[in-house]
């Protein structure tokens, strides 16, 4: 029986646009192949935080988030997962179309470890996603200042 592999990363994504959904795992495998990545996609908050109980332990590497869902909005989910001992240390990367700054500012005071605008290409997309799974755990499990919260890749 095959063990898992310790270097495989385990993501999650959770965001309502099936096209966002298929353009971050194909990026996701030709960065890391399908042997070295396991992303699991939940289309809304609901189903996230069904699957968080269902999996948790082991808690994913890191949790992109979507803000504007169906049923359960990714603020919502942020502050579940914040509140519950078990997921509150996971690390959670917003992962929005929005760049308003009062959004930014609420989800930084939530607790989110990172804000990412969605990029408007595939390729920034990959520098995006192997930006923010080349921090160490440590970095990414921490909230950095405000002024280094926002990921922007060129």
């Amino acid at each position: 029986m095959k063990t898992t592999d310790p270097t495989t990363k385990n993501i999650f994504l959770t965001d309502d646009d099936p096209d966002d959904c298929l353009l971050f795992s194909e990026a996701l495998q030709e960065i890391f192949g399908p042997e070295h990545a396991k992303l699991t996609i939940t289309n809304d908050g609901v189903k996230l935080m069904q699957t968080l109980e269902e999996k948790v332990p082991p808690a994913p590497e890191v949790i992109f988030l979507d803000l504007n869902m169906p049923r359960k909005n990714g603020f919502e989910c942020l502050d579940e997962i914040r509140r519950d001992p078990k997921l509150k240390n996971i690390p959670v990367v917003i992962f929005s179309t929005s760049s308003n700054n009062d959004i930014v500012n609420r989800t930084y005071q939530q607790g989110a470890n990172y804000y990412i605008c969605k990029p408007q290409s595939y390729t920034l997309l990959k520098r995006t996603i192997q930006t923010v799974l080349s921090f160490d755990l440590s970095q990414l499990a921490q909230q950095p200042l405000r002024e280094k919260f926002v990921i922007n890749v060129a």
